[in-house]
């Protein structure tokens, strides 16, 4: 960083990535401000500057030793933060930086044999509340959402003709017969499905969301909430208002050598929405032959819908994912940042990485997504270019993702 950059970050005042830190007096303080950063997205701690902004300046030559052995004594696991001093910033005083990367695990601060979690919130870092040390796990790969139980729900909770579809066609292996609810519930806790977690064999959340009669009883976050609008912004006005509600997976059965769809799961009620609610053009095929031309393609948005139900978070229950259709555009919004690292750019380049693995897996199994893992740039990116040379926006915020597909 030079003199000029660290002026304007100066001037622009404490945020969510920027701490400013008048003297080094409490060591306990600072660890607190490294732990929250690098809880949340990491960023500066600008030593010699007050919160409102006044240059004061360092005054001790020991001042790296100081944060270093903070950053090892009273941090858990520890952190080695990259250190800087610019001189001469104003009326020869010096200011100290340090610089917190994201972390890949969750930090502690370790003081009198107590452990606190703080995490940043604008520019203040105040302790994380147990949900929030819940999410900060699974965004580390440390904690499996999906395979946690959910409380009330039984085996008697899971729709077994699903399950005998996946198991028997899908997976080609035997399945126990339909009242033998023993044999059944070892399949299930072995493939995690059900938690074997007190007495009456819970579901997972992964189980009760592919297979549950009605995830949204138990989990009320977690359906899909469908609108398609006559304009390319929002409006009062709506061509279609749907919530779409129940598991995840279709059942299907064979006929005739063709797979048939007996009950529609959440993602064919997507990819019906979009069909009825984008009436396809026509194009001349051979020069001669008027056949029709979707808006979106079933390849592109199927992909768009699993990869949202995959990634999202759901240990965020306030929302659930979203399917907006504009008149140039459809939008999916799926709650919760990407997990373990993973960047728009590095989706577009191939990067794989998931928050659900058990769901990743079991729809993998049925084809709903390839095995090779590139969905993003082989089946969306690849897709809508070849479709109508148009390329997909990825965006992600502080608490959301969102794919954007253009008409």
């Amino acid at each position: 960083m030079n003199k000029d950059q660290l002026l304007e970050i100066i001037a622009n005042g404490e945020n969510s990535g920027i701490e400013f830190k008048k003297d080094i007096s409490n060591n306990r303080s600072f660890a607190k401000e490294v732990v929250a950063l690098a809880n949340a997205h990491g960023g500066y701690i600008i030593i010699g500057v007050s919160d409102n902004s006044i240059i004061t300046g360092i005054t001790s030559d020991s001042i790296e030793e100081w944060v270093m052995t903070t950053c090892r004594d009273k941090i858990r696991p520890e952190i080695i933060p990259y250190f800087e001093i610019i001189k001469n910033v104003e009326n020869r005083k010096h200011v100290a930086i340090v610089r917190v990367e994201r972390g890949w695990t969750v930090h502690h601060l370790w003081h009198n044999n107590h452990k606190t979690y703080y995490i940043r919130a604008g520019s203040q870092s105040r302790e994380a509340s147990w949900e929030e040390l819940e999410r900060l796990g699974q965004q580390r790969g440390m904690i499996r959402a999906e395979t946690r139980p959910v409380s009330g729900t039984s085996f008697k909770d899971l729709d077994l003709r699903r399950l005998e579809d996946y198991f028997g066609r899908v997976r080609g292996q035997y399945i126990p017969n339909y009242k033998d609810e023993y044999a059944w519930k070892n399949l299930l806790v072995n493939t995690e499905i059900l938690s074997n977690e007190g007495d009456n064999f819970p579901c997972t959340m992964a189980g009760l969301l592919l297979f549950g009669q009605k995830p949204e009883k138990y989990l009320a976050h977690t359906g899909i909430s469908a609108v398609a609008y006559p304009g390319n912004e929002k409006d009062y006005t709506v061509l279609d208002n749907t919530s779409i509600k129940g598991p995840i997976v279709g059942l299907f059965r064979s006929k005739d050598y063709n797979i048939e769809i007996i009950d529609p799961g959440q993602i064919e009620q997507c990819i019906f929405f979009v069909r009825r609610n984008k009436v396809p053009g026509v194009e001349l095929k051979n020069g001669a032959v008027r056949v029709d031309k979707p808006v979106y393609p079933d390849d592109v948005i199927r992909e768009a819908f699993v990869n949202a139900v995959v990634h999202r978070d759901y240990l965020l229950s306030a929302t659930d994912i979203e399917v907006v259709i504009y008149n140039n555009r459809l939008e999916v919004i799926s709650p919760g940042r990407l997990p373990n690292g993973i960047t728009p750019e590095r989706m577009k380049a191939g990067c794989r990485a998931s928050r659900n693995q058990l769901l990743k897996d079991v729809l993998r199994d049925y084809g709903y997504m390839e095995h090779m893992g590139m969905g993003v740039p082989r089946k969306i990116i690849k897709g809508m270019k070849a479709h109508n040379n148009t390329e997909p926006d990825l965006i992600e915020d502080e608490e959301q993702f969102i794919l954007k597909l253009f008409a």
